[in-house]
């Protein structure tokens, strides 16, 4: 019948006599076919003008909304050894709560009663600032004393130049008068002289005369010995005027000198005072991070460092804790074509890992087991998978998130986009364009607000 061999059965029996072959050969199959086929092209027809939701599908996972509320790792800030241990994984701890105790480790900080030293060494300088003060007074006053020492040295030469002028002045006004008398003595030894060759004058008168010039002689060589020595004390008392300035000037350079050194020294003993107080601080803060802390309420997950002795660096990971409140969020990630496409505050439908759904994605309406959520955040800057992350929240219009779900648990996301024919987006699939672009238009409402806020 096939013709696949030589051998044929042609003639050997009567096929009319089977029953199946009657029945096939009384069928009528064309009408029934053409009726089916009508069918579905009319069906399909229909099909291909109903409306279709445009979506964009990504992989997401479920995270906390805020970033404090996320999974975090508690960090040791100083270097140190595990002693002790107060807590266990899954256990709840509130905030403040002590998680573990460590022990010093550096050769600087061993000492057990390194505050307590250091804050005798702050004392001891803070005494030796006070000294310094102190000496820095005394050498105010010793300065004033000077000033005033060498203001009382001072009027008095001044007195005493004064004095001294007064006593030349003198002795000018005496020298000029015994000049005056000795050259009127002079004239009238002349004049004796003449009446002595007259004859009117005796001998006897003109020796007395000359007796009386050469004492009037010697009282002009005393007066004139006098005033010079009445000029040298002049002289004498301005130079030790002059003295007294340089002698003082001296004396108060040394004593400023003396200060300005203390003072010097007292800035650097204030200066090691504000160094020792803030290793004091120091080593206070450091004494307290032995005892490692809850950041907050929540549950121990992970222990990263284990045992009774182990060292840990700076900065190490030690422990997990999940906040106990949180609020949940979704983040998914999506190409960068259809970046444009998305607008804060956009519907987006989600479809959590675990829970039973029947998803159709062109017909939200009829989908099941799906939840709204809506966008809340748009990074800026691609991730490392090459795709932009987008944070979701939950949609206070639709109904409330599976309170089951776990952070980290894995999601889909389907975000809605505009209604196109069947056909349109078989259309766009074949030649692989992106999704329609659109922004919803604002009401008339809404314009005449923005005109009037304007």
């Amino acid at each position: 019948m096939l013709n696949i061999t030589q051998n044929s059965i042609k003639g050997k029996f009567n096929i009319e006599t089977l029953e199946s072959f009657k029945i096939l050969g009384t069928r009528n199959h064309s009408k029934k076919l053409i009726k089916v086929l009508y069918a579905m092209g009319v069906l399909l027809l229909i099909i291909i003008f109903l409306p279709w939701t445009q979506n964009i599908r990504s992989n997401a996972r479920v995270t906390a909304l805020k970033p404090d509320q996320r999974p975090q790792t508690i960090h040791s800030i100083i270097a140190g050894r595990i002693e002790k241990w107060y807590v266990q994984e899954g256990q709840y701890v509130n905030r403040g709560d002590t998680i573990l105790f460590i022990s010093e480790t550096k050769e600087e900080y061993l000492d057990p009663n390194l505050v307590g030293n250091i804050e005798q060494q702050i004392k001891s300088k803070e005494f030796a600032v006070k000294s310094y003060m102190e000496k820095v007074k005394a050498n105010d006053n010793q300065i004033d004393a000077i000033n005033n020492s060498r203001r009382l040295k001072f009027d008095q030469a001044k007195n005493k130049l004064i004095q001294t002028k007064l006593k030349v002045q003198n002795d000018s006004i005496e020298l000029s008068a015994s000049q005056l008398n000795y050259k009127i003595g002079k004239d009238q030894l002349v004049r004796m002289e003449q009446m002595y060759k007259e004859g009117l004058k005796s001998l006897t008168d003109l020796e007395t005369r000359r007796l009386k010039l050469q004492e009037l002689q010697a009282k002009v060589n005393s007066q004139e010995n006098k005033y010079l020595s009445s000029k040298n004390e002049e002289i004498n008392a301005t130079i030790e005027l002059q003295s007294i300035n340089a002698e003082y000037r001296d004396k108060i350079a040394k004593s400023e000198s003396d200060k300005f050194a203390t003072l010097s020294n007292m800035y650097d003993a204030e200066a090691t005072v504000s160094k020792l107080q803030n290793q004091y601080t120091n080593y206070s803060i450091r004494s307290g991070m032995y005892y490692i802390l809850a950041p907050q309420d929540g549950y121990i997950t992970q222990a990263i460092k284990s045992g009774i002795g182990e060292t840990i660096k700076e900065g190490a990971e030690i422990i997990s804790i999940m906040p106990s409140d949180f609020e949940l969020a979704v983040e998914m990630f999506v190409n960068p074509m259809d970046i444009p496409l998305l607008e804060i505050n956009q519907h987006v439908q989600i479809q959590f890992d675990g829970w039973p759904s029947v998803i159709f994605s062109g017909w939200p309406g009829i989908s099941y087991g799906t939840y709204g959520g809506k966008i809340v955040a748009i990074d800026n800057f691609i991730s490392e998978n090459g795709k932009y992350r987008v944070l979701l929240s939950h949609d206070k219009n639709y109904p409330s998130w599976p309170k089951e779900i776990r952070l980290g648990a894995g999601a889909t996301t389907m975000t809605l986009l505009k209604e196109v024919p069947v056909w349109y987006e078989l259309w766009r699939q074949i030649n692989g364009f992106p999704a329609d672009y659109y922004k919803k238009q604002p009401t008339k409402s809404n314009k005449a607000k923005n005109e009037t806020k304007k």
